[in-house]
């Protein structure tokens, strides 16, 4: 099968540093190599890929300080337009801007959302291209738009042995992400407190986000239990996450999906996430984490994580949230297949003391 995948310009595939939907186009496209497909990759020209690889920005364009992207994609989007013919299914992950353009292709069409779609910004996408056929990666994530033309959910994965299995564990909390107000570091912070255990933040501090990070994070970092380490890559990831007790996930919006979440779970270390957005879907409660809704609970589960069996957690990632899986489930939503249904909304446990 012969297939395009077209990824944002703001950072390479894979990204260097922080990047998520990158780093999951990599991943999906890695897979699809893998299991025999011809596939081009439509990327910055810093991207590594088995795949072919078409650059369309000579690197990320967040590298080169471009922070309006909306021509360099509009070429790009052109491009793919002008090769169309070329491939059987055609894999967008860059939101709505090629709808227009792609009205008579539809069929042989794929968009991925990946980012949240509860804001009146993205309401006109859905109603004046109904023909578009979507994907959303959490069925939270859908909520706010039941009108949109969905084909489907199909829930990130990673590649088995990027994250090798820690069947040991450490003695810390991690925190690994952004800091923003919607994650809430400072959740983070006052569980580690309260529970007397060290937090180690591996974090990122976007432009946006540092007069937050000055005013309300960073007069609490002297605190001998925290330790802020910084933005990390994927080598470092492994150690960071697997020697970890468990991984703190403290949101306080609706998150699409929450990729950490899987890396922690590759690894063997469990999430205590906040119930809210897709962390029902993600974590299955008293295997592979814990759901709570207060510091209290979030308290409380730092002791559970302990107890629970750490090739447990593993087991629920292998069993969910492999690369292999995701790309086996697109195939599906590409040719038309009945798709196992992995979209169930899962009915959390009630965390026990």
């Amino acid at each position: 099968m012969r297939i395009a995948q077209v990824a944002p310009l703001a950072e390479a595939v894979p990204p260097k540093l922080y990047g998520g939907t990158e780093r999951v186009i990599w991943w999906l496209t890695e897979a699809l190599v893998e299991l025999g497909h011809d596939v081009t990759l439509y990327a910055s020209g810093d991207s590594e890929t088995s795949a072919t690889l078409i650059p369309c920005a000579s690197r990320g364009l967040r590298l080169d300080g471009i922070n309006n992207h909306l021509a360099y994609t509009v070429a790009m989007v052109d491009r793919v337009l002008a090769d169309a013919d070329r491939y059987d299914f055609i894999h967008f992950h860059v939101d709505f801007v090629q709808f227009p353009l792609f009205k008579h292709l539809a069929g042989k069409c794929l968009t991925t959302l990946h980012g949240r779609l509860d804001l009146p910004d993205f309401l006109p996408g859905f109603t004046q291209f109904p023909e578009a056929r979507l994907v959303s990666i959490s069925n939270d994530q859908r909520r706010p738009v039941p009108q949109a033309n969905f084909a489907g959910t199909v829930y990130h994965g990673l590649p088995e042995q990027l994250i090798p299995f820690s069947p040991e564990g450490g003695d810390y909390l991690a925190f690994l992400g952004r800091i923003s107000p919607e994650k809430r570091p400072d959740r983070a912070i006052e569980i580690a407190i309260k529970s007397g255990m060290k937090l180690k933040m591996a974090a990122k501090v976007d432009h946006a986000d540092k007069d937050y990070f000055d005013k309300e994070i960073a007069p609490l970092l002297d605190h001998p239990l925290v330790e802020f380490i910084g933005e990390i890559g994927d080598a470092d990831k492994p150690d960071f996450l697997g020697n970890a007790r468990a991984l703190l996930f403290p949101i306080d919006w609706p998150e699409p999906f929450g990729l950490v979440m899987i890396e922690a779970m590759a690894a063997g270390t469990p999430t205590i996430a906040w119930k809210t957005g897709s962390t029902p879907e993600v974590i299955d409660h008293g295997r592979s984490g814990f759901l709570v809704s207060s510091i209290d609970e979030a308290v409380d589960a730092v002791r559970l994580a302990g107890e629970l069996p750490r090739q447990t957690v593993r087991s629920c990632f292998e069993e969910r949230f492999t690369a292999r899986r995701m790309a086996e489930d697109y195939l599906r939503l590409f040719t038309g297949s009945t798709m196992q249904d992995r979209t169930q909304f899962r009915e959390p446990f009630m965390l026990v003391g």
